[in-house]
């Protein structure tokens, strides 16, 4: 079976003018031409199209596409194994580019006071401004709220970045106990799950078992935390918030 260069523009999301370029630079020929001419592409055309877009999706320039698509020594397994190696580092990518724009997030929020060279050698390119009249929004009306920006108001450049590195640890070492098949119940995760509510007490206001357990529901229910949380490791947004209530029941029984 083939399909016209409009069908495959259609099954791929891309235009037809793109496949005509590639055809004309000879990265996607297709196997095929109608009667009168016309561009015709079989299922082995559409696999080497899905290599291309994948390897643009992540940046490869079209020479380089060539060369790894047209390697002779390269075999499908070959080609597999290198997009895994690739997926796998975009995907750790995604997870601090996450880190980051959730720090900016917290830091906005708490008032952070820091030059822009200081900011952007802190949070990077992502602006933590952008979340500041919600966050206003939200808990402006708050002694939670107003403590943590009383606090922040003195944090130095460095000051942010020993908390950073802080949730940085705390996060690999919940990661690491999630992988050993740790239960959110067991004893490690709920102690991780005090050092989180301590770490939150010590940098931002301080948070009570109630109160620590309020932001557990948040984690779940709020989007943007479940998904910060889960790109350290998927279910880790449900497994942290299991960790919390279990914690705060022990310290309350």
């Amino acid at each position: 079976m083939s399909y016209s260069v409009g069908q495959v523009a259609g099954f791929a999301g891309v235009t037809v003018r793109t496949l005509h370029h590639y055809d004309d630079i000879g990265l996607l020929v297709p196997g095929e031409r109608s009667h009168a001419g016309h561009r015709r592409y079989n299922d082995a055309d559409l696999d080497r199209l899905q290599q291309i877009l994948f390897y643009r999706e992540l940046g490869f320039p079209l020479e380089e596409v060539a060369a790894l698509l047209d390697d002779p020594a390269a075999d499908p397994r070959e080609h597999l194994r290198r997009q895994h190696e690739l997926l796998t580092a975009r995907i750790e990518q995604l997870r601090k580019m996450a880190e980051a724009v959730e720090h900016a997030m917290e830091a906005r929020t708490m008032g952070i006071n820091l030059t822009p060279e200081e900011r952007f050698e802190v949070f990077g390119d992502k602006d933590p401004e952008q979340y500041a009249e919600e966050a206003e929004r939200r808990w402006g009306g708050s002694e939670s709220y107003a403590e943590s920006q009383r606090r922040a108001a003195t944090y130095t450049k460095e000051d942010w970045k020993r908390l950073q590195a802080e949730a940085n640890e705390w996060s690999e070492r919940y990661v690491a106990l999630m992988a050993a098949g740790e239960p959110p119940t067991g004893e490690g995760a709920m102690d991780l799950a005090e050092e989180h509510r301590q770490h939150i007490s010590g940098w931002y206001y301080e948070c009570g078992y109630e109160m620590h357990q309020c932001l557990a529901e948040m984690y779940v229910a709020d989007e943007r935390f479940k998904a910060f949380y889960d790109t350290m490791r998927p279910g880790l947004a449900e497994h942290l918030r299991a960790a919390i209530l279990a914690n705060a029941a022990r310290h309350s029984s």
